[in-house]
């Protein structure tokens, strides 16, 4: 490494690291003002509020990062070249891209801190933050879907009309397993609530019902007159015969023809006022998840976004199209060190002012189309991967172009 090259990496983090504090302290100052009536209200002390902004903060720090590397860029190569000194370089005989290579070590080191920090710390210190904002700020119970469709095992699917989160009660439940796209068992209940004690469902009012005639069981296993749980009910086989079970269901009833015993079949419906049953969705998917994506680990992220791709709930564009941003960030830096050092290494007869007013027109712009694409892939009016890489990919194509054609 040359000394050039140590000059201007050095000249970039430290201008970089200023202005990210400078930010983040104009952003702390304007949400304690606008958060400062909730936080009287909730009668929070200097400690519990001092907690909270040592989380805020990296937060923000994380999510700006690349505007801000950005805007150094261009103040720094504006300064050496309204000091002359990209001529003198350029001049002694150092090309172009030679010159950006510094830049791109520098971004290089900031992009693999960036990005470790917002795929698995931030994310932590997040949950605290989130969980503050949620308990004071927003309201954890509230819940405002309805019609609840989700998938809870293979082929077994789980529909609730609407659900209370302050009494952990679910209604018109139902349950129903598929095989070969045929209905073959359902269990409906008026409503359902979360027993905190046994940590399980308490159906009220239920009625299972077993469509497919090969589910048998001797007469001897069912007591006339009680209230049985159905096998849906047991964690093991919630909702599940195996072929074997059903096989020797088929030989015990042949055989029983055959010998001319009377073989009793499991009422193909039952009905009762309560019962207990485990099912593998708990209160806590019924939270208020507000940007809880901003609480998950990059693994954690994508466990989540399996675990929605398989219950087929809505908006799991939203989880993707952050993870996909996530990957899309580091890029992004590199993509707007190569435009800033093309926009400001030219001396400019208005100063390094308009150098920089321009930075920041094209950090507005930027930061609009983000939002913009941004929006359309949590809605799913676009792919994820492409709201996520779009504006990098714009601003790429830009960048190529100014520096085919802008004089330097």
């Amino acid at each position: 490494m040359k000394i050039l090259d140590k000059y201007i990496i050095k000249k970039v983090l430290t201008t970089f690291l200023f202005v990210v504090l400078l930010f983040v302290a104009i952003i702390a100052i304007i949400d304690v003002t606008e958060k400062i009536d909730k936080f009287a209200r909730n009668n929070l002390g200097a400690a519990k509020i001092l907690s909270y902004y040592l989380d805020f903060i990296p937060w923000i720090a994380g999510l700006i990062t690349p505007i801000m590397f950005f805007i150094a860029i261009v103040y720094v190569t504006s300064r050496l070249a309204g000091h002359t000194e990209i001529i003198a370089i350029l001049s002694s005989g150092v090309s172009f891209r030679r010159l950006l290579l510094p830049y791109f070590m520098a971004a290089f080191l900031v992009a693999i801190v960036s990005f470790y920090m917002n795929g698995w710390v931030i994310p932590k210190s997040n949950r605290e933050r989130l969980d503050f904002e949620l308990t004071y700020f927003q309201n954890k119970k509230f819940f405002e879907e309805r019609n609840v469709h989700m998938q809870v095992q293979p082929n077994v699917y789980l529909f609730l009309q609407n659900y209370n989160n302050i009494s952990n009660t679910g209604y018109q439940f139902t349950l129903e397993r598929f095989e070969d796209n045929r209905l073959i068992e359902k269990l409906t209940a008026d409503h359902i609530q979360w027993d905190t004690a046994k940590q399980k469902w308490v159906l009220k009012y239920w009625k299972h019902k077993k469509i497919d005639t090969l589910f048998t069981a001797p007469a001897e296993n069912r007591v006339p007159g009680a209230l049985q749980e159905p096998a849906m009910a047991t964690p093991a086989d919630t909702l599940t015969q195996t072929a074997a079970k059903r096989q020797r269901a088929l030989r015990d009833s042949a055989s029983g023809k055959a010998s001319g015993r009377n073989v009793p079949r499991l009422a193909t419906r039952d009905t009762g006022a309560e019962i207990d049953t485990t099912l593998t969705i708990t209160p806590k998917d019924f939270e208020n998840n507000s940007r809880s994506y901003d609480g998950m680990t990059i693994p954690e992220l994508r466990a989540h976004i399996k675990k929605l791709t398989f219950r087929g709930s809505t908006g799991v564009q939203v989880f993707q199209t952050e993870e996909h941003i996530r990957y899309a960030a580091p890029f992004t830096i590199f993509v707007l060190v190569f435009m800033g050092v093309i926009v400001s290494a030219r001396k400019s007869r208005g100063g390094t002012g308009f150098q920089i007013a321009l930075g920041f027109l094209l950090s507005f712009v930027f930061i609009l189309f983000f939002t913009m694409t941004r929006t359309f892939g949590e809605a799913g009016d676009m792919p994820p991967v492409l709201a996520a890489w779009l504006p990098t990919l714009t601003f790429a194509v830009i960048a190529a172009v100014m520096y085919k054609y802008v004089p330097r």
